[in-house]
């Protein structure tokens, strides 16, 4: 289901006036273990579900890539460099959440060009019954989120965890009651004042992403105020 992802999208105040968020269940802290949380790309793991992540003190990290494909054309950085620059991004995010000691599996993906297969083949190993494996929406509208999002139901349907997906773009093309989006399988994590607060410091570890790397409309933020409005919330929400 890839949308194009254009434009201002669905602004925050419209989800946040929706009466039908405050009717979401909440989702039980209790996994039985750390998670497995599965990110496409540098920050999708912390748009979705760093407050989680903090809140449990505990996950193991699969960056599948190194997002280097983020600014297509950048006048200021080769791919090389963004995907060093992203990766270390990812480390200072992590330690930001208090998770410095987790174990991140990089899987090298190329960003735009993910093998499906390889990625669920490369996450059976690290999954059990009934970990939880959080990953991106397999509907979510890009590509790469959606590609990892089924690769991790595929590990988790062949291993016994539970998969949680964490919607990342959606919220960009979607809308209140919009029939393509999953809302009954909704639930809600309530972050703490401390996680709040741990997952904004962790957004703003990806200076790369939330502000312009140069003049050049190629060296565009990709994740401008009113993306990030939407993950400024008091709580998280995951499709179970």
């Amino acid at each position: 289901m890839v949308r194009p992802i254009e434009g201002a999208g669905t602004d925050e105040i419209t989800w946040s006036t929706w009466p039908a968020m405050k009717t979401w269940p909440a989702l039980p802290l209790d996994p039985p273990g750390p998670p497995l949380v599965v990110a496409p790309h540098p920050d999708d793991e912390i748009l979705g579900v760093a407050g989680l992540m903090a809140m449990l003190g505990a996950a193991d990290l699969v960056a599948v890539t190194d997002g280097e494909a983020s600014h297509p054309g950048s006048t200021v950085h080769t791919r090389e460099e963004l995907a060093a620059i992203r990766r270390a991004e990812t480390d200072e995010a992590m330690s930001r959440l208090g998770l410095g000691a987790s174990t991140i599996h990089r899987l090298g993906q190329p960003d735009g060009g993910i093998d499906e297969q390889a990625v669920a083949r490369a996450l059976v190993p690290l999954l059990t019954p009934g970990r939880w494996c959080l990953t991106t929406w397999r509907e979510d509208g890009h590509p790469d989120h959606e590609m990892v999002g089924r690769a991790a139901a595929r590990a988790c349907a062949a291993t016994g965890a539970r998969l949680l997906e964490y919607p990342i773009w959606a919220w960009h093309w979607a809308e209140p009651d919009d029939p393509r989006v999953p809302w009954e399988r909704a639930h809600v994590i309530d972050l703490t004042p401390a996680a709040k607060a741990a997952k904004a410091a962790a957004i703003s570890a990806f200076p790369s992403q939330i502000a312009p790397l140069g003049p050049a409309g190629a060296d565009a933020a990709i994740l401008p105020p009113h993306v990030l409005a939407r993950f400024a919330r008091p709580f998280e929400v995951l499709f179970a």
